[in-house]
């Protein structure tokens, strides 16, 4: 963790000012002049002084990330500066890993309320969602407390927002940056309408059937006397066709830079009619980023023989090739993020009431350009062996929404014991709206490594439209009662609380077909400088005269695509915090809860009480239904020792239940892994015991370091497990028998302003390992029925060093962050284990204060140029350009 503050000039003046005041009335009576005042501040100022207080005070073991720590390391979200903190990583940007756990033991708060995840995928929230710009403080507890859900595993992220401020502040900050590999990239004309009115009618009437005689049979179709049945229902079915957006030609062309722009404003005001005061709070932000990478995605041979080789640029590469699959894209990605945040507090004597509304919104528009080549798949094709690779243009577009209503409340009253009262009361929605989503598929052919031509072949699915719409609403609320006793050498204080949630989440597909029912292969393309226009080969006139059906790609009974979920939660728990002598410690307590779960796949082809009595029967209830309470308990002892340092330990009983989706058999691609992942009915949930131990020293001067140990025993692991298909993986999820993580981590603070002056080092380093047991009766054929867990990683370093001028106009923090090689997902049939390799990350932040008002920042991402990879039996399946990032922005404060 950093608490490096830099020493602001407008700190200095102040601190002149008050140097000044001071001596005023002696310079007045002594008539004396005043030659030099000198100001000395300490670098652990403001929010960093206050999180480190926070930290050192908690009763739990926890870490605390300041807004000010945020501004040192340049961390545009909260996902890249969460992975700062000891023992966390971040996988995909979005999500983080804690003590070498994966994201399913980790679970996010928002502003200490539950909110509903626009990931399509998870229940936890996507932490890149949130903009640091509306970050007060992070808090990371890593040892359990009854207050805490009791979904806790590697730890619980609390994520505070910035409040009220008490005197007016406003502030705008303006920035730009390029990534090395994004000069150019890709670009399309994106239709915006979503599923066409005429395909949802359709889906209606034919009750999903579009085939010819399904048409004729609904409609009732005759015979004319210049077209028979046949003909008028495929003038219906290629209606349906026209309706669709088929213009999609890519474009090649030069990348906009990525800009962003965020600003705030707020102040307080005293009101005389009860001698209270109100403060607002208005903050917003805009980011528009453009990326560019190659990548590559392979799937390794059952039993690759020796000395085979990984290239394909040879004919006899392509005999003794260590791959059934190899694909090679080109990926152009356009983020455009939007924030939106309103306070609203009113304060009186020790009361306070505040209203929030959070709005953040998340889009992502990528082209996504592939060659499949297959040496060894169930088709072969290869460039230099058969001279024909199988190409993809695909278009995604998702439009992700967070609307959270908050209100939050806080009462001391001094007359009755000094007993306490907090409240909060959240609403929250989460929205996921893909309205494109487009693959087209074409064979190319090539002579002697040159391209001749593309085609599309005589089958199904040469064009394949998809449609998706989540929501997810959440209701939260809760609230504690504290009461502070003392006694002689005795201070306690006793804690009773409430806590509920409410969720309902319901998922919706559309998957549309175009076929080529010809049965013959049909030429599109014959110019290589016209490849990137081959998708708007649909034409009006190409589908009237050729076979090109629709269909529509929904499962039939039982199978599903669809699915609705809810979640209710009841918990109450009592909680005390003892002081004895101010000497030793003692926390914990009791937290009771009530938890109901229940998914159910589901699908648009139910038009039939025999159909619904086959998704909604009560067997398949029953396999998508979690329905346990369970009591959790909680303890804490703390040694304090008068010399600034002080011993922890603590024990905790915690659960990590199944997601929403994980519970039915609805296929869907894993972000993280772009892996294809089949959830699992029946899949238990994991219980854990958790020990922590730890020392932490505080200096005088703000320095302080801590070392701690961990074990936790977890029963029913979750674990993800391959599979293998003809051209790529899928994946699913089975309960291990029991599973261990163990580990040791350590954190610093240190000046070293002694060695070079205004220079500092912080960081912290992991080391751990973990275990992980499968029962083979449930493992199927897996390579390794004992191994590490999934997304566990052996080590995580991260070292900062940062420089504060002793004129407060520059600042500077070198960041380097990497982790150990994590399992990915666990191989089958032989195959090893999919490890996600190491990746180092090194960034340079260097800020500029050329006035009291204004500040420059300068920074630098990757700077290695590293790229990701993962890797299986020592072979690249997936490699990933990042590229080097370079931004500047200048803000100034009012």
């Amino acid at each position: 963790m950093n608490t490096q503050m830099k020493l602001k000039k407008i700190a200095l003046a102040v601190s002149s000012a008050i140097m000044v005041g001071i001596s005023l009335p002696s310079i007045a009576a002594e008539d004396e002049a005043i030659e030099e005042v000198v100001a000395v501040g300490t670098r652990l100022q403001g929010s960093a002084a206050a999180v480190i207080e926070e930290r050192k005070n908690q009763a739990f073991v926890a870490d605390i990330m300041g807004a000010e720590q945020l501004a040192r390391t340049g961390d545009s979200d909260a996902a890249s500066a969460l992975r700062r903190v000891t023992g966390l990583t971040l996988v995909d940007g979005k999500f983080v890993y804690v003590r070498g756990l994966g994201e399913r033991y980790s679970s996010a708060r928002l502003n200490g309320a539950s909110v509903p995840s626009p990931d399509l995928t998870r229940n936890v929230v996507p932490l890149d969602i949130f903009p640091s710009s509306i970050i007060q403080s992070l808090a990371v507890q890593k040892a359990y407390s009854p207050s805490m859900p009791a979904a806790f595993g590697g730890g619980n992220i609390d994520i505070r927002t910035k409040s009220v401020p008490s005197e007016f502040s406003a502030g705008i900050e303006v920035g730009v940056g390029m990534n090395s590999s994004s000069d150019e990239g890709y670009t399309y004309s994106r239709p915006n309408a979503g599923q066409p009115d005429a395909l949802h009618s359709a889906v209606l009437r034919y009750k999903g059937d579009f085939s010819l005689s399904g048409i004729v049979d609904r409609d009732g179709i005759k015979s004319t006397e210049t077209q028979n049945r046949a003909e008028q229902a495929g003038a219906i079915n290629k209606a349906l066709v026209l309706s669709l957006p088929r213009d999609l030609k890519v474009t090649k062309e030069s990348l906009d830079p990525n800009y962003d722009i965020k600003a705030n404003i707020g102040n307080s005001f005293d009101e005389e009619y009860f001698g209270g005061t109100v403060g607002f709070m208005l903050a917003g932000s805009y980011d528009s980023d453009w990326s560019f990478s190659e990548r590559k995605t392979a799937v390794t041979d059952d039993d690759p023989s020796e000395g085979c080789t990984t290239s394909l640029a040879t004919t006899e590469d392509a005999r003794n090739n260590c791959y059934i699959t190899v694909k090679d894209s080109k990926v152009t990605t356009e983020n455009e993020r939007l924030s939106g945040v309103f306070n609203l507090g009113y304060k009186l004597d020790q009361h306070s009431v505040s209203y929030s509304k959070i709005y953040l919104e998340d889009n992502e528009d990528e082209v996504n350009l592939s060659v499949l080549q297959s040496p060894n798949g169930s088709t072969v094709r290869t460039i230099a062996g058969t001279g024909q690779a199988q190409r993809s243009h695909r278009f995604n577009y998702e439009e992700r929404t967070l609307d959270v209503d908050q209100f939050i409340g806080q009462h001391t009253l001094l007359d009755y014991w000094g007993i306490g009262a907090d409240w909060q009361y959240t609403e929250s929605k989460a929205e996921t709206r893909i309205p494109t989503n487009i693959d087209y598929k074409f064979i190319d052919t090539f002579e002697n490594g040159i391209y001749e031509n593309s085609i599309v072949t005589g089958d199904d699915n040469r064009a394949v439209y998809s449609y998706t719409d989540m929501v997810d609403n959440v209701k939260s609320y809760g609230g504690n009662v504290t009461l502070p006793l003392s006694f002689d050498s005795v201070e306690v204080t006793l804690k009773a609380g409430y806590d509920f949630l409410d969720r309902a989440r319901v998922y919706n597909t559309s998957s549309f077909a175009i076929n080529n029912e010809t049965g013959i292969s049909i030429p599109v393309n014959s110019d290589e400088n016209n490849i990137l226009g081959m998708t708007s080969y649909l034409t009006d006139t190409f589908v009237n005269d050729n076979d090109f059906f629709l269909s529509f790609n929904e499962p039939t009974a039982p199978s599903a695509d669809d699915y609705i979920a809810a979640q209710k939660i009841d918990a109450g728990y009592f909680e005390f915090d003892a002081f004895f002598n101010n000497t030793w410690r003692v926390s914990g307590g009791l937290r009771y809860e009530d938890f109901k779960q229940v998914t159910i796949g589901t699908s648009s082809l139910i038009f039939d009480k025999i159909t619904q009595g086959i998704y909604y029967s009560e067997e398949t209830i029953k396999e998508g239904t979690v329905n346990l309470d369970d009591v959790f308990s909680s303890l804490a002892l703390t040694y304090l020792a008068e010399n600034n340092y002080q011993v922890r330990f603590s024990y905790g009983e915690t659960v990590v239940r199944p997601d929403l989706r994980e519970l039915v058999a609805v296929a869907y691609f894993d972000p993280l892994t772009d892996i294809k992942t089949f959830g699992t009915p029946g899949l238990k949930s994991s219980d854990l015991k958790n020990y922590d131990a730890r020392f932490e020293y505080y200096m005088d001067n703000g320095d302080n370091f801590s070392v701690g140990a961990f074990y936790k025993d977890i029963a029913n692991p979750i674990e993800t497990v391959l599979r293998v298909g003809d051209e790529d993986y899928s994946a699913s999820f089975v309960n291990g028998i029991e599973g261990e993580v163990y580990g040791i981590e350590t954190e610093w603070l240190f000046d070293l302003s002694s060695l070079v002056s205004g220079t500092f080092t912080s960081g912290n380093i992991t080391l751990s390992d973990s275990e992980v047991s499968i029962d083979p009766a449930f493992a199927g054929n897996l390579t390794n029925p004992t191994k590490r867990m999934t997304g566990h990683s052996k080590y995580v370093v991260n070292l900062q060093m940062g420089f504060d001028s002793a004129d407060g106009q520059h600042s500077g923090s070198v960041v380097y962050n990497v982790f150990g090689e994590r399992i990915l997902a666990s191989g089958i049939g032989g195959r090893d284990d999919a490890f996600e390799q190491p990746f180092h990350s090194l960034d340079l932040v260097y800020t500029w204060y050329p006035d009291f008002n204004s500040k420059v920042k300068f920074k630098v991402k990757n700077l290695l140029d590293e790229e990701q990879e993962v890797t299986q039996s020592d072979l690249i399946v997936r490699q990933k350009e990042v590229g080097t990032s370079l931004s500047v922005s200048y803000s100034y404060e009012f």
